[in-house]
């Protein structure tokens, strides 16, 4: 394992670096053991804090380079979650350091309860850089650092070794029914002394809805096997559901719309750490006929639904990466495997026998209305042949695909999620928005920014929300939300992508930056969606004009030149007037 001596922001070397990298990365910087014990020296004895940007990672091994500030200002909609991050750093050691808070007050009395604040320490877990991106790497050949990500909510104190920093993350829920005003109140850090630092929130009279009700359509994959694998029980237990509701209530709580469903077994070809196996038995008789045992499949969507996200079942896959489809064999009493490529008459055959009894399902569940075949990029005669072989069982099938942009299949495709690389044409824009179609986009391995690694800029993951707005989508879907690592508590890396692409929260479940950042994205692009209906409803021209105008810049070739956080700085004020 190849560790850099120091590094500030969990920065990667910049020599390894290819030259399209954000300009977040490109201002990281390297320094030596001797910069860091003179920053040290060069500070006094004792306790140092301040609140500090919620968009910025802070290394653990030197002091912050940061103004300290004493005293937390904020502006925030009803409905709306808001951050900040506390720092801690101290030459000496000091132990049991624990975070106290009390209620929020207005002058006219109403109250934001301290059960709508959170605290969490922020944990250092090992990351690498995106070099070359997809493609299959050795620990050892990456440079790897630690970086401040996770979020941990159920530790109540921490100590702080000396000569390094902690983060302190800082979570305020505005209710919905909160009165508008200025809340004012006291964070206090209790370890050798008990210190204050003040907060005070304006509430404007704007209301965000709650998040089952945002327009923005986020959609992170779910993984239910690594569930029960990091929590060591059996998969499919009544302990593996009861251990899934938090992660999948949490998730909804983000404004989570779809249900990530396998009805083949692993549909990715064993690309995770852990497997991904079907919801769906197949079973051929041993009189040459199908069955289907729907009863997994049919538990699992009504407990993804119980805790929120019910608005799509997308079915993965007819056409997975490796056409290779198990069933059970009951003629030679063993699992078997259907390998006859896409659009032949075996493999026509094969899926239009399921399909027609997995559509009478899904009718009798009245969820066939909500269901969608899945697909991810691949060639174009073999989604021709999928799309027209869904169409002779039910022309009412719906279709989701993630990948290029395609003119030729564009019109078949109900909820279309278009690489970063590419745009919907406008017309066909509008067309898909009048038509009630989805239209996304989806970052992966291969961009280096704007991105969701957890060597990312944090403040990336909101940029995305702003872009979403600027380019007329409806929001943005990532693989994968829990197909964690081997370790996904210590060490981020995989083998085939850069760290963090696996995952956006960790077990527990605990949150991360990266994901509390994705919810700030989200909650802009619904703030800018009302500003838009407001201004347009009022006629008022010269803030809409102010507002659009702002949102233009949000392109991606824009990150070489600006950060993410240098962007959003100069126009988030827009969205709280």
């Amino acid at each position: 394992m190849k560790f850099l001596s120091i590094v500030l922001m969990a920065c990667v070397s910049l020599t390894s670096m290819a030259q399209d990298v954000s300009l977040a990365l490109q201002k990281r910087k390297i320094i030596t053991r001797e910069a860091v014990a003179n920053e040290w020296n060069s500070i006094a004895d004792g306790l140092f804090f301040s609140y500090a940007s919620s968009d910025v990672r802070f290394a653990r091994e030197t002091p912050p380079a940061i103004t300290a500030a004493k005293k937390w200002t904020a502006t925030a909609w009803k409905g709306e979650k808001i951050h900040t991050q506390i720092l801690l750093w101290s030459k000496q050691k000091t132990s049991n350091i624990k975070i106290g808070f009390s209620d929020l007050k207005a002058e006219n009395g109403s109250l934001i309860k301290k059960e709508n604040i959170t605290t969490g320490f922020l944990k250092y877990v090992i990351t690498d850089e995106f070099r070359d991106g997809c493609g299959y790497r050795k620990p050892q050949d990456f440079d790897s650092s630690y970086v401040a990500d996770l979020i941990d909510t159920k530790i109540q104190a921490v100590s702080l070794a000396a000569k390094s920093t902690q983060p302190i993350w800082l979570s305020i829920k505005v209710p919905a029914g909160a009165l508008a005003g200025n809340y004012s109140g006291t964070i206090k850090i209790i370890g050798d002394k008990t210190y204050n630092l003040p907060i005070k929130i304006e509430v404007l009279n704007k209301t965000l809805p709650s998040p089952s009700q945002w327009k923005y359509d986020l959609d992170l994959w779910q993984h239910p096997a690594a569930i029960a694998r990091t929590h060591l029980v059996k998969l499919w237990s009544d302990k593996h559901f009861a251990l899934m509701k938090p992660y999948y209530e949490m998730l909804a709580n983000a404004g989570q719309k779809t249900i990530t469903a396998s009805i083949v077994n692993e549909p990715w070809g064993h690309q995770t750490f852990d497997d991904y196996p079907s919801l769906i038995k197949w079973i051929k008789k041993k009189d040459g006929t199908w069955s289907y045992d729907y009863s997994l499949f049919d538990r699992y969507v009504t407990f993804v639904m119980s805790t929120g996200i019910n608005e799509r079942i997308n079915c993965y896959s007819m056409v997975p990466w490796k056409i290779a489809f198990t069933y059970w064999d009951e003629a030679l009493q063993k699992e078997a495997v259907f390998k006859d490529a896409i659009g032949t008459p075996a493999y026509n055959t094969f899926w239009q026998t399921m399909l027609t009894d997995f559509t009478r399902h899904l009718k009798a569940k009245n969820w066939f209305q909500k269901t969608y075949i899945a697909m991810d990029e691949r060639p174009m005669a073999a989604m021709q042949a999928v799309i027209k072989l869904l169409k002779t069982v039910d022309p009412a099938w719906k279709i989701a695909l993630a990948g290029e942009y395609h003119a030729e299949i564009e019109p078949d495709i109900d909820n279309y999620c278009i690489a970063s690389k590419w745009e919907f044409p406008a017309d066909v824009l509008q067309k898909r928005n009048k038509q009630g179609k989805i239209s996304t986009w989806y970052t992966c391995c291969t961009e280096p920014y704007p991105n969701a690694f957890s060597f990312s800029s944090p403040a990336e993951q909101v940029w995305m929300g702003w872009y979403t707005a600027n380019k007329k989508m409806d929001g943005y879907l990532r693989w994968a939300y829990n197909s964690w690592t081997k370790n996904p508590l210590t060490d981020t890396r995989f083998t085939a992508w850069p760290a963090g692409d696996t995952y956006m929260v960790y077990p527990g479940p605990l949150t991360s930056v990266r994901f509390e950042k994705l919810i700030e994205g989200a909650q802009d692009f619904e703030k800018i969606r009302q500003l838009r209906l407001l201004y347009t409803k009022n006629k008022n021209t010269t803030a809409l004009a102010e507002l659009n105008k702002a949102l233009a810049g949000f392109e991606i070739h824009a990150l070489s030149k600006i950060t993410a956080d240098e962007m959003l700085q100069r126009v988030k004020p827009l969205l709280n007037k």
